[in-house]
């Protein structure tokens, strides 16, 4: 063993790491990424990790593994489980052989998702057990637990950390590498009567898992991690408190800083689903109130509810259901501790260990709007659309990626925005209404390989008249530069043949499909206006990598240097500020400025400067009409060299022991 300061999720990486894992699945989203990544940076020989197209990808993927016996991993977010919802309500059905644990990180505030969707739901929903941890040390131990829980039972199990738990940090004990398990997959055993389902194995199996539930709540009451503690002294009402996540970790924090004229009992709840209802009914027959603190939704509140009715208790239990605590977003150390305060009949100015003492209040924290990076390439693909559609009616559908924040001011490109891949069809519905209407539908290069494919496929099958507007930055920018399959390699680090864009439009049935640098303005704006005339299906491809990334043509762009102005020449017009609002392109004493520390000289802003008054900066270079041709898009990818061959998974025979023994 020894001491390490890691993230949260680095913490559930080399958990799992020191659990065994063979396989690892997943899809970028915040705020989950770094579990993958932690796990293929250390991984030993013998894990095999990927990021998959889509998380339907990966949870399928994972099954397989199971099914041969592997222990499995798969990761995504809230939102990402929509999308692997369909394999993994039969997988229960199913079963593993394998260890699989489902990491789902959800997103309370919402910090960066367009829901604040609580993954506890879907474990009672799907019927698959959850751990909730409330800290990086316990999410460490959790994944390891769930691994051996899941291996017992057959199951697949949920690990459910949010935000705080993810991305806090925690110094603790890990194991070294040569005290991980070392787990022997057996292989894939035919048996048509276990993998296979049927209607009939799916009733029969039903019932066993109803069963195994109730195993479960049993199991889960006598599991450490659900636990009761005792603040205060003995005297007066008693009081109780019910937590889980993160908001347990602010409740210990609180209340032992509070002097209590109470006693105030505090319930853990680390596995919401199955309940662990005698642990928790023990707690409601020694309370006459209990105030309930959780993210997102009232699920420990509404199984307490649920014992004291079935049970007859005259518990009053306080929460979500009757705004004593927050219906919606992220809670805080100070947000709890408020509610606590309330609840226990401390008020904000007594004099305790807890009294806040008087400050100097501090400044309003600056307003930060999300903004697209200064030359990044998504700015001048909307620009070009915008000024090619000028007095036209259209609609531009939008997709979840940096390139939503073409919804701001002065772009205001978009229209609506659903989910990874929904603004291809949405494009489609609007046409059917108004059909007077120019549809386009924006969608990024990582999106289009997970989720937009089958868009396109409807819309040429249903002969739909749209434009497909692919933002190609070669990579999957918003989670952290992730590959995918236009990228050219793996995340094993394997390079391989990337799958070819215009190819797969071609193959589907688009017959115009053409690839423009986006920073060369006049030609872009050119090639939309043709391109948008024309009936049916057809697509551009704006191409050119995100400017954060270390491409060849990124690291040109800054060997250029920024961009400059010559005074004597801007007419202070603020043509360029107005329409493109790069956050490089600024007011100084009134003037337009370029702030050179941000600009990266892609050189859009000169194109645009109607008395040429901005100079430097690139001359961004066509990709020249040879490339939209059908030849030049059929082409043999180029393959390198794939990596040397990895040992088979596995390679020591020892089996391990039950969850009641980890």
């Amino acid at each position: 063993m020894h001491k390490e300061y890691v993230m949260g999720n680095e913490a559930i990486a080399l958990g799992a790491l020191a659990a065994g894992v063979n396989v690892v699945a997943g899809y970028p989203g915040t705020p989950s990424t770094e579990v993958l990544e932690t796990i293929a940076k250390r991984r030993g020989e013998t894990t095999y990790v990927e990021w998959s197209v889509n998380e339907k990808a990966a949870m399928e993927l994972a099954a397989g593994a199971a099914y041969s016996g592997a222990r499995a991993l798969v990761t995504m977010k809230q939102v990402g489980l929509n999308v692997a919802s369909d394999p993994l309500m039969s997988l229960e059905y199913v079963g593993v052989k394998g260890g699989l644990v489902i990491l789902v990180a959800d997103d309370p505030g919402p910090i960066s998702s367009q829901t604040e969707q609580d993954t506890r739901h879907f474990a009672a929903f799907s019927k698959v057990p959850c751990f909730d941890p409330s800290s990086a040390e316990e999410a460490y131990r959790m994944i390891q637990e769930a691994f051996y829980l899941s291996e017992e039972y057959g199951t697949p199990v949920f690990l459910r950390p949010t935000t705080r738990v993810c991305h806090g940090y925690a110094s603790l004990e890990v194991k070294d590498p040569e005290e991980y398990v070392v787990h022997t997959p057996e292989g894939f055993v035919k048996d048509s009567k276990r993998w296979v389902i049927f209607p009939r194995l799916s009733y029969a199996n039903h019932q066993k898992i109803v069963a195994r539930d109730e195993t479960l709540e049993e199991v889960f009451s006598g599991y450490p991690g659900n636990t009761i503690r005792t603040f205060g002294e003995k005297s007066g009402i008693r009081l109780g408190v019910a937590a889980s996540g993160i908001s347990y970790a602010y409740a210990v924090e609180a209340l032992e800083k509070m002097e209590l004229s109470c006693q105030v009992q505090l319930l853990k709840v680390s596995t919401p689903y199955p309940f662990p209802k005698q642990k928790a009914l023990r707690f409601l027959m020694d309370c006459e109130q209990v105030l309930c603190l959780e993210e997102l939704d009232p699920v420990v509140e509404d199984g307490l509810i649920h014992l004291a009715g079935r049970y007859s208790l005259s518990t009053e239990i306080l929460g979500k259901h009757s705004h004593a605590t927050a219906v919606a977003g992220e809670n805080t150390r100070d947000s709890v501790e408020a509610w606590l305060r309330t609840f226990v009949g401390i008020p904000a100015g007594a004099s305790d260990a807890t009294a806040v003492t008087e400050e100097p209040k501090q400044p309003d924290l600056p307003v930060r709007p999300p903004v697209l990076c200064a030359g990044c390439p998504h700015r001048a693909s909307f620009y070009a659309v915008k000024q090619a559609m000028k007095g036209r009616k259209t609609i531009f559908c939008g997709d979840i990626g940096c390139y939503t924040l073409g919804n701001a001011m002065p772009l205001d490109m978009v229209d609506t925005c659903l989910c990874m891949g929904a603004g291809v069809n949405i494009a489609q519905g609007v046409g059917r209404v108004e059909p007077d209407t120019i549809c386009f539908a924006f969608v990024g290069d990582s999106t289009f390989f997970a989720s937009a494919i089958t868009g396109v496929v409807n819309a040429v099958y249903n002969q739909a008249n749209m434009t497909l507007i692919i933002l190609d930055n070669s990579t999957t920018a918003m989670t952290g530069h992730q590959p995918h399959p236009g990228t050219g390699h793996t995340m094993m680090g394997e390079i391989v043949a990337k799958v070819n864009m215009e190819q797969v439009l071609r193959g589907i049935g688009v017959k115009t499909v053409e690839t423009v640098n986006p920073l060369c303005y006049t030609e872009a704006v050119e090639t939309v206006a043709r391109v948008a005339e024309e009936p049916g299906v057809k697509a551009i491809i704006f191409k050119y990598p995100c400017i954060a990334m270390a491409s060849d043509q990124a690291k040109h762009l800054r060997e250029v240097g920024p961009a400059s102005i010559l005074s004597e020449k801007c007419i202070q017009c603020k043509k360029c500020i107005r329409e493109l609002g790069c956050p490089a392109l600024i007011l100084k004493d009134g003037k337009v400025a370029i702030d050179e520390t941000l600009c990266t000289g892609c050189g859009l802003c000169k194109q645009i400067c109607p008395t040429g008054a901005i100079i430097g900066g690139d001359t961004p270079v066509s990709f020249g009409k040879a490339d939209n041709t059908s030849e030049g898009m059929n082409e043999t990818p180029e393959v390198s060299v794939i990596q040397e061959e990895k040992p088979r998974l596995g390679d020591d025979p020892r089996k391990e022991g039950g969850f009641r023994n980890a």
